[in-house]
């Protein structure tokens, strides 16, 4: 009779989730223990590291991934990082060690009381078996609940199960697959068909889930089949169109009245990939003008249900994208050039504007470059120097929760080798998961990270002048040597003082990872 062990192995083995994320604790070692050949385990200094780690990868990669979490204690510190996962709808399965069920009860120490309420509302699925012989077709429902939900899970083991044996009905677990389908039907395409092909004045609007699961190309072709503006929609996470693209208006500002004057004058906003809206400064005003109808699309229901205007179709975007491009006629003139870069803003001390560096970034560095942005203080320079014309060009931490950047960009790097990385950080965001850096060296990856220092919380200043709060204590971070930090690590790093010493570091190509930490005026996100 084989184990719970491994029967599960096996089950994630023929699933594909043969990369594990994780720290472990003394509870985890059991199911650590034998694993097969083809399984690769990627080691992070903290569990907020883990997460992001694993949200970069799966993104990157587009498929459920495993992270390893230690009992109460672990689950907990990544539980930050987890709201980021949460808000990209990241697939993650999170197996977390418990202490051996005859301890469970007293409480004996290391003991997860409540685990599976421990992570509820955040996670999508939450469980802890109820019997050892359970474990396998648990561990199955929390793999096919994140593919199908795109949302975390959380499954808590005691230890002790792992050993056990599997039981008579366990191998049936094994050639089990779960698929989903989401393509409108016949009643529902001719209403929406009807919907964009009546406008007169269409407005798109693209969410990450866009480049997520692989439609940037076919979405370029609706917007300009629909020669319409395209909007990203706001608290972006993913880049889903190129923003230079003649019709790209930018990222939606993320205020109910600003949204509403954005739309101004569209008959119709046809929102697709994203939630209606995420929001995140609170400036009231009337939700749409008084002529706009707005239809989403979205695969995410909980997303259809909760927002508070509109019409809402639950079905998969990219069928959707392709069932427009079949109903309407090609666009009667090309869209254009796409547009000119402006000529980078200067500071005027002796540090550089971080328009300088984002230009050093784009001139220096292949088209293809994938970037994963924490600098939130220098979103406007960002937007205006950047030409991103890739799928998987841009991650951002989906929630604002710090710390996804540094560990993200491990992941993508891990999951992308094909193609350079880069991880943008400001000096506030980058201590939150700079224990990443440990793993990155540890792994050789050719991992590029740009540390933005300006000695404060940027867009905490920002925000208090938003709020009215010019006095708050504790926004400002002086004396941190992130070059220093990143050698204790064993990843070589420079100082760039100029503009030029930037570019001729960026301009020799990484053999493994290496951070470049440049003295940067402050900014306004926008």
């Amino acid at each position: 009779m084989p184990s719970v062990r491994r029967v599960s192995h096996e089950f994630l083995h023929r699933q594909g989730l043969t990369t594990i994320f994780g720290n472990p604790g003394s509870n985890e070692l059991p199911f650590l223990a034998e694993l097969p050949d083809g399984f690769r385990y990627v080691l992070g200094l903290h569990e907020g590291a883990v997460v992001g780690m694993a949200d970069g990868y799966a993104q990157a990669t587009g498929r459920p991934v495993l992270v390893n979490l230690h009992a109460a204690a672990g689950s907990g510190n990544a539980m930050g990082a987890l709201t980021n996962a949460v808000a990209s709808r990241t697939p993650l399965v999170v197996v977390a060690g418990q202490q051996v069920r005859a301890a469970m009860g007293p409480q004996a120490n290391l003991t997860n009381v409540d685990a599976p309420a421990l992570m509820k509302p955040l996670v999508g699925w939450a469980a802890e078996p109820s019997c050892a012989q359970d474990v396998p077709r648990a561990l199955a429902q929390a793999v096919f609940e994140a593919r199908l939900q795109r949302r975390p899970t959380y499954l808590s083991v005691p230890y002790d199960d792992w050993a056990a044996d599997a039981g008579d009905n366990a191998l049936a677990v094994l050639d089990r697959q779960v698929r989903q389908a989401g393509a409108p039907g016949a009643e529902q395409a001719r209403w929406l068909v009807d919907r964009v092909a009546s406008a007169r004045r269409p407005a798109l609007v693209l969410g990450g889930d866009i480049d997520t699961d692989g439609h940037f190309g076919t979405a370029v072709r609706l917007a300009e089949a629909l020669g319409g503006p395209v909007w990203a929609a706001p608290s972006l996470f993913r880049l889903p169109f190129p923003n230079r693209h003649p019709l790209f208006r930018g990222v939606l500002p993320a205020g109910i009245e600003p949204v509403r004057e954005a739309f101004e004058g569209h008959d119709l906003v046809l929102v697709l990939g994203a939630p209606a809206f995420r929001y995140h400064e609170y400036l009231p005003g009337r939700y749409l003008p008084e002529e706009t109808r707005l239809v989403q699309i979205t695969g995410d229901a909980s997303a259809a249900a909760r927002a508070p205007m509109g019409e809402a179709l639950v079905a998969d975007p990219g069928a959707v994208i392709e069932l427009l491009l079949a109903s309407l006629d090609p666009p009667a003139e090309p869209a254009g050039a796409y547009l000119p870069v402006p000529p980078p803003q200067t500071a005027e001390d002796a540090c550089l504007h971080p328009e300088e560096v984002f230009a050093a970034l784009r001139d220096e560095l292949p088209e293809d470059t994938a970037y994963v942005v924490e600098s939130t203080s220098t979103n406007a320079a960002w937007w205006r120097q950047m030409d991103l014309r890739r799928p998987g060009s841009y991650y951002f931490p989906a929630a604002g929760g710090l710390g996804f950047g540094l560990p993200g960009a491990v992941g993508v790097a891990l999951a992308r080798p094909d193609r350079p990385v880069v991880a943008v950080s400001g000096d506030g965001s980058a201590n939150y998961g700079i224990t990443a850096l440990w793993t990155a060296a540890r792994l050789r990856l050719p991992l590029t990270v740009v540390l933005l220092r300006n000695g404060t919380y940027g867009a905490l200043r920002w925000f208090g002048g938003l709020l009215g709060v010019p006095d708050a204590p504790g926004l400002d971070i002086p004396g941190l040597d992130f070059t220093r930090i990143a050698e204790g690590y064993g990843v070589p790093a420079a100082h760039a003082s100029s503009a030029e010493e930037l570019r001729a570091l960026l301009a020799v190509r990484p053999e493994g990872p290496r951070l470049i930490q440049v003295d940067t005026a402050l900014t306004t996100p926008n």
